[in-house]
């Protein structure tokens, strides 16, 4: 018996994964040459996470395939092209104090050591198991050539940019090539959403979204654009030779072992075609309920929601503000064998194991409201429908929640008890909201303090009267600053900031006798219901945002 059958011995041991689970990856393994481990991940048997654990515990190092990874600059930069020839490793990333590096043998004790000194610095040196032809093909890909940005635009000032389409092995010679892969790293270890290529007359600007705010980023010579454009459309499969309507194209790339998905959109403008990458990491899309952040309440209230076997649960709130997310995050956490549960979306941006996932194609007819009759064929339990835009979709969608599904959906409104007008406006009938409602919730995404350098400050009057607090009270809050853990910004990551209005037979009366959004409000209030503006203060005293950020997402006048 081979190791790679112990390994996936133990996996079906472990309960990890069945025995025809085990069967079909193996057969998979013969067809594609891959290792097991890989297999099971690409079929969705197992996550990464499961096959490092089992395959570290079995010969104690995580191992990985680092064809298409593009290794870290700053990681490069600290072992020499000698030094990894010699001893064949390749180093992939580096944060703060950790730096990971491919090695054929990661057991090799006196190699780490010379690693160590190499490097010259206190940093905990990670090896990686990878195949040693691996290691010589990234030597050779990336080593002699210039990696950052600054460098490979002297490199272009110098000499002329051509060859971008070359046919050549290693197309790491083209500085087009390194310059575009540089920018799409770079601002994937930002933390970007989007990066926006805005070409102007003179020039071109380059900006990241980063926690829903667009920072400036480079700017460069507009002689480069057309060989930029050249490289984004080969990237993403678009027409070279369109460049007078829209255009909508995907690419992947690795970045420090993870694949990260483009959604890439072009638009004529006055001064060249406009281009605006959305970054789809799927490691970050796709995260627990309890990771999300939301104050404890929000949590309870939105668990209790999730419970209820039948009914509609709406997320509401503007683009941008997360609600992909936390939808995705609640199909997580009822995702299981045992449940089929189907999406319809527009576009799909995150593949989930075992779910049924359809987008949306309005030029041959499957809208949302075709989609959701499709749907209902196909036997699901739970119908996940990307948003609801018009009073057919919001019908079938309440129709199907009435059949005994358990159906999420996203709709455009301000606030939890705005989107009752919002759905009857469209002309959803009351007597089939009624009933059939679970819950609605309204999100909006607020930046978070830099824990590292946020600062501590006696607020003044008119912010202790926006906070409820009398003049003569103590009381400490804390506003950004900026450091170099935050980019100078003053602050990393972003929070949710919730309102849930979660439905009971009270509610359901009160919406069947046409009672005002008022009245709606005060029995909502009477029964735990808390307003989005004052979750937000609630963070803002917890010190976790400022008064100026949450400003941004909620009406502080309100208050005055």
């Amino acid at each position: 018996m081979t190791q790679k059958m112990l390994l996936g011995d133990r996996l079906v041991h472990d309960g990890y994964i069945t025995e025809d689970q085990l069967r079909v990856a193996l057969k998979e393994q013969k067809l594609t040459g891959k290792k097991l481990g890989e297999v099971l991940i690409t079929l969705g048997f197992i996550s990464e996470d499961v096959s490092r654990e089992v395959v570290g515990d079995a010969v104690g190092f995580s191992s990985m395939s680092i064809k298409g990874v593009v290794p870290d600059v700053n990681a490069l930069q600290l072992i020499s092209e000698s030094f990894a020839r010699s001893h064949q490793v390749m180093p992939i990333s580096l944060t703060a104090d950790h730096l990971k590096v491919a090695m054929s043998s990661p057991d090799d004790i006196l190699l780490l050591d010379k690693i160590k000194r190499h490097i010259k610095q206190s940093i905990r040196i990670e090896p990686i198991l990878v195949v040693e032809n691996e290691i010589q093909y990234a030597i050779d890909l990336f080593y002699g050539y210039e990696l950052s940005i600054d460098g490979i635009l002297r490199e272009l000032e110098t000499g002329e940019v051509e060859g971008v389409l070359s046919d050549e092995q290693n197309e790491y010679s083209q500085p087009m090539v390194r310059l575009m892969d540089n920018i799409l790293t770079d601002a994937v270890k930002k933390g970007a959403s989007d990066i926006h290529f805005e070409p102007e007359e003179y020039y071109i600007r380059i900006r990241y979204r980063i926690d829903g705010v667009l920072q400036q980023i480079r700017l460069l010579h507009k002689s480069f654009w057309s060989a930029l454009v050249v490289r984004l459309k080969v990237m993403s499969s678009l027409d070279l030779t369109e460049q007078r309507t829209p255009q909508d194209g995907r690419m992947n790339l690795l970045v420090h072992g993870r694949e990260i998905d483009f959604r890439v959109s072009s638009l004529p403008s006055t001064h060249g075609e406009n281009f605006v990458l959305r970054i789809l990491d799927r490691d970050k899309g796709i995260i627990s309920l309890d990771d999300l952040g939301l104050d404890p309440n929000s949590l309870r209230e939105l668990r209790l929601m999730l419970s209820r076997p039948t009914g509609i649960l709406l997320v509401t709130g503007p683009t941008g503000s997360g609600k992909t997310t936390t939808l995705y995050s609640m199909l997580h956490e009822i995702n299981d064998v045992g449940v089929n549960i189907m999406t319809l979306e527009d576009p799909v941006e995150y593949p989930m194991d075992m779910v049924r996932q359809t987008a949306i194609n309005e030029e041959i007819g499957m809208g949302f409201a075709a989609g959701i009759r499709a749907l209902i064929r196909q036997d699901p339990d739970i119908i996940l429908i990307g948003e609801i835009r018009d009073g057919e979709t919001a019908e079938m969608a309440l129709r199907a929640a009435m059949t005994g599904h358990q159906v999420f959906a996203t709709l455009h409104a301000n606030t939890a008890i705005g989107a009752i007008p919002r759905l009857l406006d469209i002309g959803v009938p009351r007597s089939i909201l009624a009933g059939n409602v679970i819950g609605i919730l309204a999100q909006r995404l607020t930046r978070r303090l830099c824990p590292k350098c946020k600062e501590a400050y006696e607020p003044d009057t008119f912010e202790k009267k926006l906070l409820g607090v009398a003049e003569n009270d103590s009381l400490i809050l804390y506003r950004a600053k900026g450091c170099s853990a935050c980019n100078h910004v003053g602050y990393k990551g972003r929070l949710a900031i919730l309102e849930t209005l979660r439905f009971n037979d009270e509610l359901d009366e009160l919406l069947l006798a046409e009672a005002s959004q008022h009245k709606i409000l005060e029995h909502a209030m009477e029964n735990g219901y808390t307003t989005m503006l004052h979750n937000a203060l609630r963070r803002v005293r917890a010190g976790d945002t400022s008064l100026e950020e949450i400003s941004r997402i909620v009406d502080l006048t309100e208050l005055v």
